[in-house]
């Protein structure tokens, strides 16, 4: 596996694949690599011939500089699981290179009406650092395909609308939430967990699960608004401190009705320092 730290050495890169007519994917990270991380690697190499994978923590999206100091930070760790795929390129771009007029004075790129809901509301300016280094990204790489987990819904939809609006030439795919045995979705941020923590967690995933169920039982003829409240309450329960607990239309996250068919639940909640967010599809 090579490493580029330069935009004009990874450029290059590009260039010489293209010319042999190459399919190439892109996967970007924050590093901290775990099962699925590396299962949108396996996705990204099953469909295209050149796969690179960035990690760069991005400080553009953190709207608490102790987050940004404290976020695991495991490079050495993370090469030898690339290795191991192996993938093709290991994109390591230096702040400087991304941000060279500095954070406040960057160029920023937002997506109207999906940036500024759910996570959004309790985490102002994060959709627009996620949406702007992926948009750098996208534009440095120029690959055929970018790979994106579903664990972050909303941040799925936010990279599709801007690739969209913006008329760029890439396929955005969203794969399935890894999870722990026990129902956990596989995060970055579960590293913050104590054991007693890490044994409440699954309770997020498991009110999802039993909002989901709630929901078919009732062919969607259900009070949304009090089936969210009834979660917070329960989540309260267990120990978990919940943001919010949302069904929405999978489409566009507007808040779903009677009639909506394709719908998602979303969640988000503290459990000590760390900040769980997990989501169901429910497709009636």
């Amino acid at each position: 596996m090579d490493t580029e730290h330069a935009i004009p050495a990874l450029r290059a890169r590009i260039v010489d694949w293209r010319a042999r007519g190459q399919r190439i994917a892109l996967v970007p990270t924050m590093g901290n690599l775990h099962a699925g991380h590396l299962s949108l690697v396996e996705a990204a190499q099953a469909r295209a011939e050149r796969v690179v994978v960035s990690i760069f923590v991005n400080p553009m999206q953190f709207n608490d500089k102790q987050d940004f100091a404290s976020y695991p930070r495991t490079l050495e760790d993370d090469r030898r699981k690339l290795e191991d795929i192996p993938v093709d390129l290991l994109f390591l771009p230096e702040q400087a290179a991304l941000y060279p007029r500095g954070l406040e004075s960057s160029t920023r790129v937002t997506v109207p009406g999906l940036s500024d809901i759910l996570c959004g509301a309790f985490r102002p300016g994060h959709f627009a650092g996620v949406t702007t280094v992926v948009c750098m990204l996208l534009n440095i790489v120029q690959p055929d395909l970018a790979v994106f987990g579903e664990k972050d819904f909303q941040q799925l939809l936010l990279i599709r609308r801007m690739a969209h609006d913006l008329h760029l030439p890439v396929e955005i795919v969203g794969m399935p939430t890894r999870r722990e045995e026990d129902g956990l979705a596989m995060s970055s941020r579960n590293h913050y967990l104590t054991p007693e923590e890490r044994r409440r967690a699954p309770a997020l995933f498991q009110m999802l699960s039993r909002a989901r169920e709630t929901i078919l039982q009732h062919s969607g003829a259900c009070d949304f608004r009090d089936l969210e409240a009834d979660a917070m309450e329960r989540l309260r329960d267990r120990g978990l401190r919940p943001e919010y607990f949302s069904v929405r239309r999978a489409a566009d996250l507007a808040l779903a009705g009677p009639e909506d068919k394709d719908l998602v639940v979303l969640a988000a909640a503290w459990l000590g320092s760390a900040r769980l967010i997990d989501n169901v599809r429910v497709q009636g």
